[in-house]
């Protein structure tokens, strides 16, 4: 039995394996997804086109269709038009059937115009990469029979089947579906793990969401993204240029009045205010419910309150919104909190609002807020006087 150029112990094709893989993984990051989709970054053409090159060989991905349908996915995001929303197709459907999805959406001409446009448009694209997708990857099974025999060809499906499960299944599903989130973002996006290695720092999939643009997508002082970390050594050595990063909050003393520069930093920072806005209610949230349930008043529970403090509101079922609103009339402070924070969301949606005018909103609500008697909410009103 023919077994290839080269002979490893076990371990040895272990770590081949995980090699191999790792680099396709950094592909689609920083190729790919950052750079590509979001133009985060740009990279030199030597190493965008050898990241092409790889794909080819390990995915028979296309650059236009990847970024298109990850484009709409954004813009479309948990709703009957994304493309692979665990929301709306189930949890099963995108861990077992996600590459199936992709492919679906990849014929879809429509997305392709709409959404892939920046693409390469060369003839090594057109002829090559695009024409003949599948001789890619049947060259690298090629290879990895010529240099290992026939484990090769075992690792050739490892290989293959790695962006289906960890980028169509476990980011697109899981990362919509179990997890922490960093950032009340306005969809159901989670971070999977703190530690982005195993997919390259897609892990951080909340935080990316909350940032699309940015090159990096680790945020708090315990997450690492190693995606981030190549990108950082390809700008060092002149091979990359970062174009955006996401803004880091900054907090000052509190300003007496808020004012234009103020009213930026809440808006820019949108999703941490909410965040926080969430964490710093939830006391007084659960004291309120506690004393509803003494008075046998209601029948929320505290993930429903916990839920209702965040952009997941629209996706409660009918049943839970009456539960809710049941809630609300029996408390004056619940229905403050409430309703406050649907007033905070609107500065930032109010487009016909000139910057003057959401100035005069955002120091009135401050004022209202300190004024509220609610002790928790006077302390973020506080907080977010401070962003600059």
């Amino acid at each position: 039995m023919y077994s290839g150029l080269f002979e490893l112990p076990w371990w040895g094709y272990v770590v081949y394996t995980l090699v191999v893989t790792h680099i396709t993984i950094a592909a689609v990051t920083i190729y790919l997804h950052r750079h590509s989709a979001h133009r985060a970054l740009d990279l030199h053409p030597v190493v965008s086109h050898f990241f092409r090159l790889w794909l080819w060989l390990t995915t028979g991905m296309e650059t236009k269709a990847w970024t298109a349908i990850h484009r709409k996915h954004h813009a479309r995001c948990e709703t009957e038009e994304d493309p692979h929303s665990p929301q709306i197709l189930g949890i099963n459907t995108l861990l077992f059937q996600g590459a199936d999805l992709y492919k679906r959406a990849a014929k879809d001409q429509e997305i392709l115009e709409k959404f892939g446009h920046g693409t390469p448009d060369d003839w090594m694209e057109r002829n090559i990469y695009a024409a003949h997708s599948v001789w890619g990857i049947a060259l690298m099974m090629i290879v990895n029979f010529i240099l290992f025999g026939f484990l090769g060809i075992v690792i050739w499906v490892v290989q293959m089947s790695w962006i289906p499960i960890f980028a169509a299944g476990v980011i697109n599903g899981i990362g919509h579906y179990i997890g922490y989130r960093s950032y009340d973002a306005e969809d159901a996006s989670r971070n999977i793990l703190p530690w982005g290695i195993l997919i390259g720092g897609e892990e951080l999939h909340n935080n990316h969401h909350a940032y699309p643009t940015s090159a990096r997508l680790s945020s708090k002082w315990y997450e690492f993204d190693i995606g981030w970390l190549y990108i950082r050594t390809l700008e060092t050595i002149g091979l990359a240029r970062v174009h955006r990063v996401a803004p880091q909050v900054r907090l000052a003393a509190a300003k007496a009045d808020c004012d234009a520069a103020t009213l930026q930093a809440v808006i820019t920072h949108r999703y941490d205010v909410l965040t926080h806005y969430a964490r710093t209610l939830k006391g007084t949230c659960v004291e309120e419910l506690n004393k509803l349930r003494a008075a046998r008043a209601v029948r929320v529970d505290s993930a429903l309150l916990r839920r209702s403090l965040s952009s997941e509101t629209p996706s409660l079922q009918e049943a839970e919104k009456a539960d809710l609103k049941q809630a609300l009339e029996h408390s004056t402070v619940l229905a403050t909190i409430h309703h406050m924070r649907d007033e905070l969301t609107a500065l930032w949606q109010r487009s016909t609002a000139t910057t003057d005018q959401l100035v005069v909103q955002l120091n009135d609500w401050c004022k209202r807020a300190e004024a509220s008697g609610i002790s928790a909410l006077e302390k973020f009103s506080k907080r977010l006087r401070s962003y600059v």
